[in-house]
């Protein structure tokens, strides 16, 4: 029980930073654009040598990043409670805190799969009709990867729970 909640904090913790860099971090895609590269984020676009915010309202940016620090608040709080039940908090006893993490951490896979998939959509639907040289780049990838682990958080914290639950079910 206690080998899968470990991979499972771990899992948790490492797809978390993966998270804060892709959110924060400007290079979700490239393009050319006037025989130069430009990158953008969520919350810039750069030319070679300066970066602007995104002054527009663009909606497929506001629910992306909505929809990324949701999945970054609802991971932390997974880690919180993972690391309490691993620990054997006595703190709010009336639910089951292994359970509890596992359902967070796919709660936070589920919001980042959302994002992911709203900016993917719109990007290929836009930018690959007007540009033809332009890709994802580093800080999508990673996006992609925090979905993976925090789906395998949840996957090894049902696991604890499971073998939590069999022993107790016996009696």
């Amino acid at each position: 029980m206690y080998s899968f909640m470990g991979g499972g904090l771990f899992c948790a913790g490492v797809g978390n930073i993966l998270l804060i860099v892709s959110t924060a971090t400007d290079y979700w895609m490239q393009y050319r654009h006037s025989n130069n590269y430009m990158h953008q984020g969520l919350w810039r676009y750069c030319m070679p040598g300066k970066c602007f915010t995104h002054n527009d309202s663009i909606a497929h940016l506001d629910a992306t990043r909505a929809l990324m620090i949701l999945s970054l608040l609802t991971c932390f709080i997974g880690i919180i409670i993972g690391i309490m039940a691993f620990i054997h908090s006595s703190f709010f006893n009336r639910f089951d805190k292994t359970f509890a993490a596992g359902i967070l951490f796919f709660i936070s896979c589920f919001f980042v799969l959302l994002a992911m998939a709203v900016y993917t959509g719109v990007t290929i639907n836009y930018y690959g009709k007007r540009y033809g040289n332009w890709r994802f780049s580093w800080s999508f990838i990673i996006g992609w990867v925090s979905v993976v682990l925090n789906f395998f958080s949840g996957i090894f914290y049902m696991c604890a729970y499971r073998m939590h639950e069999c022993p107790r079910n016996s009696h």
